[in-house]
């Protein structure tokens, strides 16, 4: 005999049962703070701003209904070159820093991977540990480091490797760091790195360590074992930890206002710009748009092309 308990959950909808409750708890946290609120900022890209309201977009007048939507502001987008360069900017200094923070934390996840399991947590918390500071705490600390008599700019002055960055267009002269292409991509770096090591050091230390062993005893170097065995079998690390760097890197305001300077104008500042200095939300809104856009559309063809080569393996 079934309870009055279970009667009840028998009669649940199907959405509300095992997996597809699972799965509905994500979808509606993505739909109630991610769609909704990007729903919102596409209304306003279209929308007529008078001093501090909006027009309608729908209006109902003597049987008439009429959409208006005001398409001026991406077209503006189109005309004016200072928008093209502080996407490129954004997406070139977002592509560094993804690159070097996987050329620094790739080494480091997989030596925390393969060292002992007693130490493995004591590494973990390292990697975590900046995170107990506050991030605009940290980023201030680096305009310290880098400016004049900061030991960080005293350490490259000595080593000579001011010269080597100013030859390299980084910095305009040896000796100055603040408010360059080199402050900035170091400062993001420096932020982001955690978010590259944590998945690379999740993907490598389930990796069976057999394969190593099955192709040293085929006749394969390290070398070629890691290329061809660790490598790939960590894709799936590598991908979360760049999407974790690049998609943020984006977006950035507070790393490029307080270490960057004109040259690296990107399109976070931007957008700020259109908010709070020029006011005008609906402008703000559409750069906020097309930047989305620009991270959404390709990580979804990429995603379907994943999806569609798991399926024909």
């Amino acid at each position: 005999m079934k309870t009055a308990v279970q009667r009840l959950l028998d009669r649940r909808p199907a959405w509300l049962r095992g997996r597809s409750l699972v799965i509905s708890v994500p979808y509606a946290w993505l739909l109630v703070f991610f769609l909704f609120p990007f729903l919102i900022l596409a209304k306003i890209s279209v929308s007529e701003m008078e001093t501090v309201v909006f027009k309608d977009l729908i209006t109902y007048v003597d049987g008439v209904l009429q959409l208006s939507l005001k398409l001026g502001n991406y077209v503006f987008i189109t005309e004016d070159d200072i928008y093209y360069r502080a996407y490129f900017a954004s997406i070139k200094y977002a592509g560094i820093t993804t690159l070097l923070c996987l050329a620094i934390g790739y080494p480091f996840a997989y030596f925390m991977a393969r060292a002992r399991s007693t130490v493995q947590p004591l590494l973990l918390m390292l990697v975590m540990l900046p995170f107990w500071t506050s991030f605009l705490l940290r980023v201030y600390a680096w305009k310290g480091l880098l400016s004049e008599n900061g030991w960080v700019a005293d350490f490259l002055i000595s080593t000579g490797l001011d010269g080597l960055l100013a030859a390299g267009g980084l910095i305009p002269a040896p000796g100055k760091f603040m408010n360059t292409p080199f402050s900035l991509v170091l400062g993001m770096t420096y932020t982001y790195l955690p978010f590259m090591v944590l998945p690379l050091y999740s993907n490598l230390a389930k990796m069976d360590l057999r394969l190593l062993e099955a192709a040293a005893d085929l006749g394969a170097t390290p070398w070629t074992a890691f290329w061809k065995i660790t490598v790939p079998l960590s894709k799936a690390g590598i991908i979360a930890g760049a999407m974790l760097v690049f998609i943020p890197c984006v977006g950035e305001f507070v790393i490029p206002e307080l270490l960057g300077g004109p040259e690296t104008m990107m399109i976070g500042r931007v957008v700020w710009d259109e908010f709070f200095s020029n006011n005008d939300w609906p402008m703000a809104s559409s750069l906020a748009v097309v930047m989305v856009l620009l991270i959404i559309v390709p990580l979804a063809v990429f995603s379907k092309y994943q999806a569609e080569s798991q399926e024909t393996r």
